[in-house]
């Protein structure tokens, strides 16, 4: 099984650069199935309805998320009733709307899908998560035996909290990607145990900028000109979209290879 996985999908020129790369990369790779963190995609902060069906129409088979995937309750909302691809962190109490896991068909094969929030130095809208590490092994536990093709994302700030998840879900799981930072990282591998693994995917967005911010509104907020940091997203421009392929041997749910993509494309 081939699969492609993009980092968080940054504003309007995110969603226009995954939809120019995206027909060039399937011809490439052949892909059986293409996911994307989506917690950007609705100009840096959330999802809202329409943004999450223009990526969808791209080709993007299921959109996971993080911390912000609140930041727009009425659109979660109508994400929700629509019955939407799209995945809230697992760990989030379980009297928020919204799965934290889902089981995917494609052809023959099952794959179980896992989002994941981590815990160190997030904010997560004063919410109180559950162990991320524990999440992960309940939700394992529950589908023990009954599918191999295993994917994870999760999406944290620390790279050692996503360096210890890797041992943590090492030889369990499929793919282990990490996500939020916006900044690719060069460590990808499969362990002996052969799970897939990278740090960070990166992100799909404004490549002058800073992880995706207009590089002016970071530099007044970090120098003091502004107490908040205004989310001001660039719309055009050069952008880069970023992420991995994965090929996944179907009987042994085992990683066989992992690619970093990293390409650069023009959005007007």
């Amino acid at each position: 099984m081939n699969i492609l996985f993009f980092g968080d999908i940054v504003g309007k020129i995110g969603r226009k650069a995954m939809a120019k790369t995206l027909p060039g990369l399937k011809e490439k790779f052949k892909p059986d199935l293409i996911l994307a963190n989506g917690e950007n995609l609705a100009h840096g902060m959330g999802l809202s309805l329409k943004t999450t069906k223009e990526v969808i129409n791209t080709g993007v088979d299921y959109l996971t998320s993080g911390n912000h995937f609140f930041a727009k309750s009425e659109e979660i909302e109508k994400i929700i009733k629509e019955k939407m691809p799209v995945l809230r962190p697992a760990n989030f109490p379980l009297s928020f709307k919204g799965e934290g896991d889902v089981i995917l068909s494609k052809g023959k094969n099952k794959i179980l899908l896992i989002n994941l929030l981590g815990e160190a130095f997030i904010k997560s809208e004063k919410i109180i998560l559950s162990n991320p590490f524990l999440k992960a092994e309940e939700i394992l536990l529950n589908n023990f035996q009954k599918i191999k093709i295993i994917i994870v994302d999760f999406h944290a700030e620390v790279t050692s909290e996503k360096k210890a998840m890797s041992y943590w879900l090492d030889s369990k799981v499929s793919l282990l990607v990490g996500t939020h930072t916006h900044v690719q990282t060069s460590d990808e591998k499969i362990s002996p145990g052969g799970t897939a693994y990278i740090t960070d995917l990166g992100m799909v967005g404004a490549e002058d900028s800073v992880i995706g911010v207009k590089k002016e509104s970071s530099l007044d907020y970090l120098l003091g000109k502004t107490e908040k940091l205004k989310i001001d997203i660039p719309e055009k421009g050069l952008a880069i979209v970023q992420g991995v392929f994965v090929e996944i041997d179907e009987k042994s749910g085992k990683a066989k290879e992992i690619k970093r993509i990293n390409e650069e494309i023009l959005v007007d």
